[in-house]
């Protein structure tokens, strides 16, 4: 058996029409890696094997390419969708294997092309209205179509049930994205298959409501927070490259270069958000151990405490979504911060999982960390009182809780 694949190299002599192709796949790949916002045009022509004339000639602009990765991301899906439909036409509507081929398929994208599920959720802020809404409603129109197929005859369900379930299936599928866990192809299938089918197996509407969680106490606020508020707020809502220094200085009362006097740099911000997340989720571990030594126990206070913390300020959110960011900057302690937090999550599983080897435990961990953050990064259901419950209980099927 084999790691999963990079993408294969591709040769600078093929065809024009494969060209485009090249760089799109190219150019999704560094998206995803480091942002948008950091890759380069230059970059993108060098990893397909190019010069830039010739990139220019197949496209605009970065963004022009960012456009097409997304759209081509969608396609896939649309791709997918269409072939696994047609191969479950041939059973029976109450015959398993018409459901297991569905996710099969859904599964093997996952694994084939991660993007397709991911891209557009963690680049939409740099597209146009126009293009978002294009994006939204072809996607919700492929999951509509795997809920039909996916819920079929599960009449318990409502419309917003499937809706989130369906969603949830498409998180799981696009999480390998979001960590580098090296594991055969097949396995990893494996194990997506198992965490779609614990999702699918749910019913968010008998989710329990999330009890108040311990959280650290706040610091005193003082200008350095209120910057750190302020900037939290604006990168959630219009992304960290969007947001320039004279705006985090209006929405706190003050001049842009006042800002300065506080942090050296729009850099020096997302870095102080993404440590003072890291130390809400580290109080809320401790929290958490205090109350119990049971590994499911643990486990499930530890998703209800993420949960907590992920919808009770933008923080988190935001680090998790600039973590390409972050990863190019000299931030090692936080780095380490999450890579131990994340690792605590893995260790449990592996202890209610005995046996099950810490790869596939990472890939299960990371899955069920996806559901929470791509709902709150997309907004989905923010007006409910009831999500954070919700997610909290998504989160504790797919860990097997």
């Amino acid at each position: 058996m084999s790691a999963i694949p990079e993408p294969p190299a591709l040769s600078t002599a093929r065809r024009p029409a494969d060209r485009k192709r090249q760089l799109i796949d190219r150019a999704a790949q560094l998206f995803l890696e480091r942002g948008y916002p950091q890759v380069s045009v230059a970059e993108i022509a060098r990893a397909a094997g190019v010069t830039g004339p010739s990139l220019y000639r197949h496209f605009d602009d970065k963004q022009a390419l960012l456009t097409a990765a997304v759209l081509t991301g969608v396609d896939d899906l649309e791709a997918c969708t269409d072939r696994a439909l047609s191969s479950t036409q041939r059973y029976e509507a109450d015959d398993p294997r018409r459901l297991d081929v569905l996710v099969d398929a859904i599964c093997n994208l996952g694994i084939r092309r991660p993007e397709a599920a991911v891209l557009w959720r963690w680049n939409g802020a740099f597209l146009s209205d126009e293009q978002n809404s294009e994006v939204a409603a072809r996607t919700t129109a492929v999951l509509e179509r795997w809920a039909d197929a996916l819920f079929l005859g599960r009449d318990e369900l409502s419309p917003w049930e499937i809706r989130q379930l369906a969603w949830a299936v498409l998180s799981i599928t696009g999480s390998l994205s979001v960590h580098t866990t090296r594991i055969p192809a097949v396995r990893a299938r494996a194990q997506l298959r198992t965490l779609v089918g614990r999702a699918i197996a749910l019913r968010p509407a008998t989710a329990p409501e999330l009890t108040a969680v311990t959280m650290p106490a706040a610091e005193a606020i003082g200008r350095r927070e209120e910057i750190l508020d302020a900037s939290s707020e604006l990168f959630q809502r219009r992304g960290f490259g969007n947001v320039g220094v004279d705006e985090i200085g209006e929405a706190v009362g003050i001049t842009g270069p006042s800002v300065y006097k506080h942090f050296p740099s729009k850099i020096a911000i997302l870095t102080s958000i993404g440590r003072r997340s890291a130390a809400r989720l580290e109080a809320g571990a401790m929290a958490a151990g205090t109350l119990t030594t049971s590994p499911r126990q643990l486990l499930a206070a530890l998703a209800e405490s993420y949960v907590a913390v992920l919808t009770s300020t933008p923080d988190l959110s935001v680090a998790f979504n600039n973590g390409a960011v972050l990863r190019n900057l000299d931030a090692r302690d936080l780095l380490a911060a999450q890579h131990h937090y994340v690792a605590r999550w893995i260790a449990l599983v592996t202890e209610i999982e005995p046996g099950l080897p810490r790869a596939e435990a990472a890939i299960t961990v990371h899955a069920a960390l996806s559901i929470a953050n791509d709902t709150v990064r997309m907004r989905r259901g923010r007006e409910r009182p009831a999500l954070p419950g919700q997610l909290a209980y998504l989160m504790k099927g797919v860990l097997g809780l």
